[in-house]
């Protein structure tokens, strides 16, 4: 499996969600740790995270800790819930669909009201909150028969000005080292001295069926810790500090089966685990100019992470007792290689936000919006270990990520004690225009509540919706195309969140 060599531009490459190159990409991992949603209480779920505005409420200390100031009396939540996780793959022909389930805790809080009448300051709340910004759960199937290329392609174009000696090092600990060590791929001189030591060939040249399973977990909760003062009930000021905390676990098995004279089929298995401890800061301001309007607006500074990672993975193959060499020195059988447990750790600098809300109220109700300005292409890698650089990764996150905007609209009807709640958002696609991709998230709420003197239930259901593309590998040196599969995504959350308030 020898191609005319061709270098392919970094961008085109860059379509990738992952890569088997080193188990999940920088470039994805800085936009999937840093693109949050709103998180917070049932009742401000169920008008699909639109908040700014509002206040009196403990969502309020993450989105706009400005709304503390509007609380007239202390309050406890708890807020348990449930997630279901969809995936439909379409790969060459092949529709599969996975999903799977689970069941948390996406909110809970404590607010303490200090009442104060002094020279028009009426006060203010300070708040304790947890809440989940971020789902990590998803489960995913794709498989299809690939006529053009295999994933042995992939080892043959990473390998490519490689010598055999930088499998010991550099390359040991990569999934093209595991196909070297599995005898999927190796030097040409190896069957004539005169050939090139940094170009590589298969013995196996038949098309694959292709298949993989990825299985990915984890959340990022945010604790947040707030201040919101009253002055004249007419102008609210707020300050929080945001503590997040963000674990994420992906486990990938890749396989190839072939109808091949020498190999019967090869199965990759990556495991990643990646553990992050972030820190913000977010300030902002409601103004009451008539009663029935308010409008607000908060600014969220950076999200300043640290991560603990590790990679390990192993690879097996089936051979049809194939005499490698030739001369009955080493027959392939069952083989088997497995990198080193990599640990690494390195700062992720998220990007700020910038978000104004306004919301109109009645006795019957209100209709509240939010627009979120932010810019994924700000995300930055760094690394306080000598020799470690990210300025690659990082010139790829500007290339491919552009700023965003992206909205929230709510609704809450009230008779008596009752409230009934709807809601629609849309998380703008984070891509380059030049890419032609698509990853906007499209967010659909309803909910209900009761609302009682000392106690209020809020109940609601929550549909995330979004497409995007999957390539387990992608080609540089070679003109290939790069396998790609077309992904679906749903998340339906229902949640309760359970108040008491003295």
């Amino acid at each position: 499996m020898i191609f005319e060599r061709k270098f392919f531009a970094l961008l085109g490459m860059l379509w990738f969600i992952a890569s088997a190159s080193i188990a999940q990409s920088y470039v994805e991992s800085a936009l999937l740790f840093g693109r949050n949603v709103p998180g917070g209480s049932a009742r401000i779920q169920g008008m699909a995270g639109s908040q700014i505005a509002l206040g009196g409420d403990y969502s309020s200390l993450q989105s706009n800790p400005a709304g503390l100031g509007m609380y007239n009396r202390s309050e406890v939540t708890l807020t348990p819930g449930f997630s279901s996780y969809s995936t439909e793959a379409q790969y060459l022909g092949n529709t599969d669909n996975a999903s799977k389930s689970s069941v948390n805790i996406p909110g809970l809080s404590f607010v303490f009201h200090m009442p104060l009448d002094k020279n028009g300051f009426v006060g203010g709340s300070f708040g304790i909150s947890m809440s989940r910004t971020n789902d990590f759960n998803r489960s995913m199937t794709y498989h299809g028969t690939n006529d053009e290329t295999s994933i042995i392609d992939y080892f043959i174009d990473d390998a490519y000005g490689a010598t055999t000696i930088q499998f010991e090092g550099s390359k040991y600990n990569t999934p093209t080292g595991l196909g070297y060590y599995n005898y999927l791929i190796g030097p040409w001189d190896l069957l004539d001295p005169t050939f090139p030591d940094d170009e590589y060939f298969s013995d196996v040249t038949t098309i694959p069926d292709q298949r993989e399973d990825i299985q990915t977990e984890g959340i990022t909760n945010q604790w947040n810790f707030s201040y919101g003062a009253n002055f004249k009930d007419i102008v609210f000021l707020g300050a929080g500090i945001g503590v997040s905390s963000l674990h994420y676990k992906s486990h990938k098995v890749y396989t190839e089966t072939f109808d091949d004279p020498y190999l019967n089929d090869l199965r990759l298995d990556e495991l990643l685990d990646s553990k992050g401890t972030g820190v913000n800061v977010t300030l902002g301001l409601i103004v009451r100019p008539v009663n029935f309007v308010q409008v607000g607006a908060s600014f969220t500074s950076p999200t300043y992470y640290n991560f603990v990672e590790t990679y390990s993975a192993d690879m097996n193959t089936s051979w049809k007792s194939f005499d490698y060499y030739g001369d009955g020195s080493k027959i392939l059988n069952n083989e088997s290689a497995s990198t080193d447990l990599v640990t690494s750790d390195y700062g992720l600098t998220t990007p700020m936000k910038f978000s104004t809300g306004i919301a109109f109220i009645s006795k019957y109700g209100l209709i509240t919006g939010d627009v979120e300005f932010t810019n994924p292409a700000k995300a930055k890698y760094s690394s306080n270990t000598a020799g470690v650089s990210f300025t690659q990764e990082n010139d790829d996150i500007r290339a491919v990520y552009k700023s965003v905007v992206n909205y929230r609209i709510g609704g809450e009807f009230r008779y008596q004690v009752f409230r009934v709640r709807a809601g629609y958002g849309i998380q703008a696609s984070t891509y380059e225009a030049s890419f032609d991709l698509d990853n906007s998230i499209k967010t659909i709420s309803g909910g209900l509540g009761v609302r009682l003197k000392r106690f209020f239930v809020d109940f609601a259901l929550v549909q995330r919706s979004g497409k995007n593309l999957y390539q387990p590998y992608a080609f540089y040196n070679y003109d290939l195309p790069n396998p790609t599969v077309s992904l679906k995504n749903k998340t339906t959350s229902g949640m309760l969140t359970l108040g008491f308030t003295f």
